[in-house]
Protein backbone atom coordinates (compact mmCIF):
# COMPACT_ATOMS: atom_id res chain seq x y z
CA UNK A 1 0.00 0.00 0.00
CA UNK A 2 2.81 2.38 0.92
CA UNK A 3 4.55 1.66 -2.38
CA UNK A 4 1.36 2.45 -4.30
CA UNK A 5 1.02 5.78 -2.48
CA UNK A 6 4.67 6.63 -3.15
CA UNK A 7 4.28 5.75 -6.82
CA UNK A 8 1.19 7.94 -7.08
CA UNK A 9 3.00 10.83 -5.43
CA UNK A 10 5.99 10.34 -7.72
CA UNK A 11 3.71 10.39 -10.79
CA UNK A 12 2.00 13.52 -9.50
CA UNK A 13 5.37 15.22 -8.97
CA UNK A 14 6.55 14.32 -12.47
CA UNK A 15 3.32 15.64 -13.97
CA UNK A 16 3.64 18.84 -11.94
CA UNK A 17 7.24 19.31 -13.15
CA UNK A 18 6.15 18.74 -16.77
CA UNK A 19 3.35 21.27 -16.38
CA UNK A 20 5.70 23.86 -14.88
CA UNK A 21 8.18 23.37 -17.72
CA UNK A 22 5.39 23.67 -20.28
CA UNK A 23 4.14 26.85 -18.62
CA UNK A 24 7.59 28.45 -18.64
CA UNK A 25 8.17 27.45 -22.28
CA UNK A 26 4.77 28.77 -23.31
CA UNK A 27 5.36 32.04 -21.47
CA UNK A 28 8.67 32.55 -23.27
CA UNK A 29 6.99 31.84 -26.60
CA UNK A 30 4.18 34.28 -25.78
CA UNK A 31 6.67 37.00 -24.89
CA UNK A 32 8.49 36.42 -28.18
CA UNK A 33 5.27 36.54 -30.23
CA UNK A 34 4.00 39.62 -28.37
CA UNK A 35 7.30 41.40 -28.98
CA UNK A 36 7.09 40.65 -32.71
CA UNK A 37 3.52 41.91 -32.88
CA UNK A 38 4.47 45.09 -31.03
CA UNK A 39 7.23 45.80 -33.57
CA UNK A 40 4.87 45.45 -36.56
CA UNK A 41 3.44 48.98 -36.59
CA UNK A 42 3.35 49.81 -40.32
CA UNK A 43 -0.19 49.78 -41.77
CA UNK A 44 -0.19 49.00 -45.51
CA UNK A 45 -0.88 46.30 -48.05
CA UNK A 46 1.80 43.73 -48.78
CA UNK A 47 3.18 41.74 -51.69
CA UNK A 48 2.99 37.99 -51.13
CA UNK A 49 4.78 35.58 -53.47
CA UNK A 50 3.89 31.89 -53.31
CA UNK A 51 6.36 29.93 -55.42
CA UNK A 52 8.21 26.62 -55.57
CA UNK A 53 7.64 23.28 -57.31
CA UNK A 54 5.08 21.90 -54.86
CA UNK A 55 1.30 21.69 -55.14
CA UNK A 56 -0.88 24.33 -53.48
CA UNK A 57 0.33 27.71 -54.70
CA UNK A 58 -2.89 28.75 -56.42
CA UNK A 59 -4.90 27.11 -53.64
CA UNK A 60 -3.14 29.33 -51.11
CA UNK A 61 -3.71 32.42 -53.24
CA UNK A 62 -7.41 31.69 -53.58
CA UNK A 63 -7.58 31.08 -49.84
CA UNK A 64 -6.36 34.63 -49.29
CA UNK A 65 -9.02 35.96 -51.68
CA UNK A 66 -11.71 33.96 -49.87
CA UNK A 67 -10.49 35.32 -46.53
CA UNK A 68 -10.74 38.91 -47.79
CA UNK A 69 -14.23 38.35 -49.19
CA UNK A 70 -15.29 36.67 -45.94
CA UNK A 71 -14.32 39.85 -44.10
CA UNK A 72 -16.41 41.97 -46.44
CA UNK A 73 -13.53 43.30 -48.58
CA UNK A 74 -13.44 43.43 -52.37
CA UNK A 75 -10.94 41.26 -54.23
CA UNK A 76 -10.03 40.61 -57.86
CA UNK A 77 -8.35 37.69 -59.61
CA UNK A 78 -6.23 37.48 -62.74
CA UNK A 79 -5.51 33.99 -64.05
CA UNK A 80 -2.59 33.40 -66.39
CA UNK A 81 -1.85 30.00 -67.96
CA UNK A 82 -5.02 28.11 -66.97
CA UNK A 83 -7.36 29.73 -69.47
CA UNK A 84 -10.99 28.68 -69.59
CA UNK A 85 -10.29 25.40 -67.79
CA UNK A 86 -13.09 24.73 -65.27
CA UNK A 87 -12.06 26.23 -61.94
CA UNK A 88 -13.97 25.53 -58.74
CA UNK A 89 -12.62 28.64 -57.03
CA UNK A 90 -13.71 30.81 -59.94
CA UNK A 91 -17.17 29.25 -59.93
CA UNK A 92 -17.57 30.07 -56.25
CA UNK A 93 -15.91 33.48 -56.04
CA UNK A 94 -17.68 34.95 -59.07
CA UNK A 95 -20.96 34.17 -57.34
CA UNK A 96 -19.69 36.35 -54.49
CA UNK A 97 -18.89 39.35 -56.64
CA UNK A 98 -15.19 38.72 -57.34
CA UNK A 99 -14.23 39.84 -60.87
CA UNK A 100 -11.90 37.59 -62.89
CA UNK A 101 -9.65 38.32 -65.86
CA UNK A 102 -8.64 35.05 -67.51
CA UNK A 103 -5.96 34.47 -70.13
CA UNK A 104 -7.86 32.87 -72.98
CA UNK A 105 -5.18 30.63 -74.50
CA UNK A 106 -4.72 28.35 -71.50
CA UNK A 107 -1.58 26.29 -70.93
CA UNK A 108 1.40 27.50 -72.96
CA UNK A 109 2.67 23.97 -73.56
CA UNK A 110 -0.66 23.12 -75.21
CA UNK A 111 -0.90 26.15 -77.50
CA UNK A 112 2.76 25.94 -78.62
CA UNK A 113 2.30 29.38 -80.16
CA UNK A 114 4.49 32.00 -78.49
CA UNK A 115 3.07 34.94 -80.44
CA UNK A 116 -0.53 34.01 -79.56
CA UNK A 117 0.42 33.44 -75.91
CA UNK A 118 2.14 36.80 -75.69
CA UNK A 119 -0.85 38.57 -77.22
CA UNK A 120 -3.18 36.80 -74.77
CA UNK A 121 -0.90 37.69 -71.86
CA UNK A 122 -0.89 41.35 -72.84
CA UNK A 123 -4.68 41.36 -73.14
CA UNK A 124 -5.24 39.97 -69.65
CA UNK A 125 -2.44 42.11 -68.22
CA UNK A 126 -4.36 45.20 -69.39
CA UNK A 127 -7.19 44.07 -67.09
CA UNK A 128 -4.76 43.31 -64.27
CA UNK A 129 -3.39 46.86 -64.41
CA UNK A 130 -6.90 48.21 -63.85
CA UNK A 131 -7.29 46.08 -60.72
CA UNK A 132 -3.85 47.12 -59.45
CA UNK A 133 -4.74 50.80 -59.85
CA UNK A 134 -8.16 50.54 -58.19
CA UNK A 135 -8.20 51.25 -54.42
CA UNK A 136 -11.53 49.43 -53.95
CA UNK A 137 -9.69 46.09 -54.16
CA UNK A 138 -8.24 44.96 -50.85
CA UNK A 139 -6.56 41.93 -52.45
CA UNK A 140 -5.54 41.23 -56.05
CA UNK A 141 -4.46 37.70 -56.94
CA UNK A 142 -2.14 37.36 -59.95
CA UNK A 143 -2.33 33.61 -60.37
CA UNK A 144 0.58 32.01 -62.29
CA UNK A 145 2.06 35.42 -63.12
CA UNK A 146 5.59 34.08 -62.53
CA UNK A 147 5.47 32.17 -65.82
CA UNK A 148 4.68 35.34 -67.78
CA UNK A 149 7.76 37.00 -66.32
CA UNK A 150 10.00 33.95 -66.66
CA UNK A 151 9.00 33.41 -70.30
CA UNK A 152 9.30 37.16 -71.07
CA UNK A 153 5.70 37.24 -72.25
CA UNK A 154 5.24 40.47 -70.29
CA UNK A 155 7.62 43.34 -69.62
CA UNK A 156 8.82 42.62 -66.08
CA UNK A 157 9.68 46.28 -65.40
CA UNK A 158 6.14 47.34 -66.26
CA UNK A 159 4.64 44.57 -64.14
CA UNK A 160 6.82 45.31 -61.12
CA UNK A 161 6.14 49.05 -61.41
CA UNK A 162 2.39 48.43 -61.44
CA UNK A 163 2.65 46.28 -58.33
CA UNK A 164 4.97 48.74 -56.63
CA UNK A 165 2.72 51.73 -57.37
CA UNK A 166 -0.58 50.10 -56.41
CA UNK A 167 -2.84 51.76 -53.78
CA UNK A 168 -1.19 51.71 -50.35
CA UNK A 169 -3.89 49.56 -48.71
CA UNK A 170 -3.96 46.95 -51.46
CA UNK A 171 -2.26 43.57 -51.06
CA UNK A 172 -1.10 41.54 -54.05
CA UNK A 173 -0.63 37.78 -54.13
CA UNK A 174 1.52 36.33 -56.92
CA UNK A 175 1.67 32.59 -57.52
CA UNK A 176 3.67 30.26 -59.74
CA UNK A 177 6.96 28.45 -60.04
CA UNK A 178 10.30 30.13 -60.60
CA UNK A 179 9.64 33.62 -59.26
CA UNK A 180 12.28 35.91 -60.75
CA UNK A 181 14.70 37.72 -58.44
CA UNK A 182 13.30 41.26 -58.98
CA UNK A 183 9.86 39.99 -57.94
CA UNK A 184 11.38 38.30 -54.90
CA UNK A 185 13.17 41.54 -54.01
CA UNK A 186 9.88 43.44 -54.19
CA UNK A 187 7.95 40.92 -52.11
CA UNK A 188 7.21 41.42 -48.42
CA UNK A 189 6.48 37.74 -47.90
CA UNK A 190 7.76 34.73 -49.88
CA UNK A 191 6.56 31.18 -49.32
CA UNK A 192 8.41 28.39 -51.11
CA UNK A 193 6.29 25.25 -51.51
CA UNK A 194 8.40 22.11 -51.76
CA UNK A 195 7.53 19.18 -54.00
CA UNK A 196 8.13 16.14 -51.82
CA UNK A 197 5.47 13.79 -53.14
CA UNK A 198 2.64 14.05 -55.66
CA UNK A 199 -0.27 11.71 -56.31
CA UNK A 200 -0.06 11.95 -60.11
CA UNK A 201 3.42 10.40 -60.08
CA UNK A 202 1.78 7.36 -58.53
CA UNK A 203 -0.77 7.29 -61.34
CA UNK A 204 -3.60 8.92 -59.38
CA UNK A 205 -5.74 11.20 -61.55
CA UNK A 206 -6.43 14.79 -60.55
CA UNK A 207 -9.78 14.88 -58.77
CA UNK A 208 -12.52 17.44 -59.36
CA UNK A 209 -13.25 19.37 -56.19
CA UNK A 210 -9.84 18.49 -54.74
CA UNK A 211 -7.20 19.28 -57.34
CA UNK A 212 -9.31 21.61 -59.53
Amino acid sequence: MTDDVNNDQSSDNKEQIKNERHKKKSQKQKEKVDAGIAQATEERGSVIVITGNGKGKSTSGFGTVARAVGHGYKAAVVQFIKGQWDCGERNLLQQNGVPFAVMGTGFTWETQDRAADMAAAEEVWAEAKKFLADPQYHVVLLDELTYMLGYDYLNSEEVLDAIRNRPAEQSVVVTGRGAIKPLRDLADTISEIKDEKHAYRAGIKARKGVDW
